[in-house]
């Protein structure tokens, strides 16, 4: 089996997970969320864009039931022994093949937990269910009970985490290797990609993201791709990704030469991802380090061009995207903890100017404050 944690660290995990289930009073959690499937068995794979469940109850059975495609795939990849399987065929609704299987583990009239935040938990699949299991049992959205336990790496996880920070910084090298005008926004994605698989790691979770010209103030991958021009400027977002594990980064690279505004952008991304991270540490809160964020563009007179967010956790995440619970936002009262990895993204996307500023990097929570992962430097570097 292509198991990629030792089976202590898999016995703890199902351990801690059954603790938190009694605690929430649940006699079994029903997982839609691949991440927590990968976590909890090492099972790999993209079969939850279809109707996939992994069900825990409180007795320690661990059934999954999936497609046919998947059973090898659970084989392979994951310590799960008993698979189950629902066949295609048209009228199937795979919510009676999984009642069935609640039948066996006499789960009638008892609590059991959903994961209904997941990519695969499809409307329609969450209207045949909540149909499914009307007057049958007690049911209640647990999507964080293994987000919880996911969100605090171990110290097996942080060596990938590592490994992913590695090689986002040979993506970054590769990056100011071709960024020049004349090249295409194509050449560059795929040199920044093959250092990433040549090096051992994996697609990421979603595509890296890259504009230049007016699409440099883009935040999300888009089809358009262009030939840098001799005065431009690059906005990456990427990360290198191991075993599912994601270490970010984000860059805006002035082409040719900087306008003088976007070194006052780029000095304002420094300061506030340097007060972020003095504020990154254990006993803060999520929402300290956005407010620290916000206060550093505002008092530098960018408030209209910052986000409302600064950054996420990461880890082990699956498409469509690598962004992880919790976010960096105001308000949010989840406590920074050791073993916590962040990503924190400085944006500033002036529309009035056409300019744009980025600066993102990856941090490990530790006991004492933080670790930045990437070793690259912050300094504005114009091609």
């Amino acid at each position: 089996m292509g198991l990629h944690f030792t089976p202590k660290e898999f016995s703890k995990r199902k351990r801690d997970v059954l603790k938190s289930m009694k605690e929430h009073n649940l006699d079994a959690l029903l997982m839609f969320r691949q991440e927590s499937m990968y976590w909890l068995t090492g099972y790999d794979t993209f079969g939850y864009v279809f109707f996939q469940t992994l069900i825990l109850d409180q007795k320690g059975n661990v059934i999954l039931l999936t497609r046919a495609p998947d059973l090898r795939q659970a084989q392979n990849t994951s310590n799960i022994e008993d698979i189950r399987i629902w066949v295609d065929k048209e009228g199937i609704n795979p919510t009676d093949d999984l009642k069935q299987i609640l039948n066996e583990l006499d789960l009638k009239d008892k609590n059991i937990g959903i994961e209904y935040e997941a990519y695969g938990m499809t409307g329609r699949n969450a209207l045949r269910l909540n149909k499914s299991l009307e007057s049958y049992c007690e049911v209640e959205d647990q999507s964080e009970l293994i987000t919880k336990h996911r969100v605090i790496k171990s110290q097996e996880e942080i060596i990938y985490v590592k490994k992913a920070a590695e090689l986002a910084d040979q993506g970054l090298d590769e990056a100011w290797k071709y960024a020049r005008g004349g090249v295409s926004e194509l050449k560059i994605l795929a040199e920044m990609q093959r250092v990433v698989l040549d090096g051992g790691g994996d697609y990421p979770a979603n595509e890296y993201i890259i504009g230049s010209g007016h699409n440099a103030l883009l935040c999300r991958y888009q089809s358009e791709k262009r030939i840098l021009s001799e005065t431009d400027q690059l906005t990456i977002e990427w990360a290198g990704t191991y075993k599912h594990y994601h270490s970010a980064m984000f860059r805006t690279i002035p082409i040719g030469k900087a306008d003088v505004k976007h070194i006052k952008m780029h000095e304002a991304c420094v300061k506030a991802l340097n007060n972020c991270a003095k504020t990154l540490i254990p006993g803060k809160t999520a929402g300290d380090v956005f407010d620290i964020h916000a206060k550093t563009f505002d008092d530098l007179g960018y408030n209209k061009s910052r986000m409302n967010a600064c950054g996420y956790s990461l880890g082990t995440t699956f498409s469509p995207n690598w962004m992880d619970w919790p976010m960096l936002y105001t308000g949010n009262p989840y406590v920074i903890t050791p073993g916590n990895v962040f990503f924190m993204h400085m944006i500033l996307m002036d529309s009035d100017s056409g300019l744009a500023m980025n600066l993102g990097e990856t941090y490990l929570v530790t006991e004492t404050g933080n670790e930045r992962l990437g070793k690259q430097k912050l300094d504005l570097v114009i091609l």
